[in-house]
């Protein structure tokens, strides 16, 4: 082989790992911000949850004691 196809073929192979080693990298950081991501809705959804149940309850109490204020 001549010795530029050589050099060409090494350079190559070199892009080709670097870029796989690059994709590597971006792959888990998008993994890192996805999992970030899905924490945070669920935190989100328990507050969400939460307050509503509050909101509901306090709603129930003043109908029940207009209820009973009415008898």
């Amino acid at each position: 082989m001549p010795r530029s196809k050589v050099n060409k073929d090494v350079l190559a192979h070199q892009r080709i790992t670097d870029h796989e080693k690059l994709c590597r990298i971006m792959q888990e950081e998008t993994n890192k911000k996805i999992t970030d991501l899905q924490k945070d809705i669920s935190r989100i959804e328990k507050i969400l949850i939460s307050s509503t149940a509050f909101l509901i309850t306090s709603m129930l109490g003043v109908i029940v004691a207009i209820v009973l204020k009415m008898s």
